[in-house]
């Protein structure tokens, strides 16, 4: 594996990039057709498009929080000659747990989403799409270290970055328009 350096401008526009709570819905990824090889079948999926309906982190569905942990792992793993195919494919289904985690609990009496919706998102993703071994531990292990065993692969391990980047930056970039929006300390245009 190359060793690869991140500029602190890299650093700074993946920030802004996360924060873009609309970049999946404005669909850029579709203008990257090697990306676009690697997930097909999986992205315009009625299963997979069906996540549009369910909150992820702060303003962002579960369905573009993917796309965006997907594109990210994929970026990164082709830029470090890893396999970007599979790291694509499993960041797109790694939260596939079809239902509303902030009721969930409340609704079924089902605790502690975040131990247990990998296996659930895996068990949905082995119904609909064919997946390798690879991809089924990347998305089994995407919760490391919250879940104890970590996934086989640098693949998996790069999916579980950028998965709590992404979280991360959508959680607090919703908090920090909330702080200054809400408070009516900046005007909003």
């Amino acid at each position: 594996m190359k060793k690869v350096r991140i500029t602190q401008e890299e650093k700074k526009e993946a920030i802004r990039w996360a924060e873009d709570s609309s970049w999946a819905e404005r669909e850029y990824y579709s203008e990257d057709p090697v990306y676009m090889d690697c997930v097909k079948g999986i992205i315009d999926h009625p299963v997979f498009l069906s996540m549009d309906k369910f909150m992820q982190h702060g303003d962002t569905t579960c369905k573009a929080h993917c796309i965006k942990v997907s594109y990210m792992s994929y970026c990164i793993c082709r830029r470090l000659g890893l396999d970007y195919r599979q790291v694509a494919r499993a960041g797109l289904l790694h939260d596939l747990f079809l239902y509303d985690w902030h009721t969930h609990a409340k609704e079924t009496g089902k605790h502690f989403h975040g131990f247990t919706h990998p296996r659930t998102a895996l068990n949905n993703a082995v119904i609909h799409f064919e997946l390798t071994e690879k991809e089924k531990d990347m998305i089994l292990r995407h919760m490391w270290p919250l879940t104890p065993i970590p996934p086989k692969s640098r693949e998996g391990m790069i999916i579980v970055y950028s998965d709590k980047f992404c979280g991360l930056i959508e959680t607090v970039s919703r908090l920090k328009r909330w702080i200054m929006f809400g408070f009516g300390w900046k005007s909003a245009a």
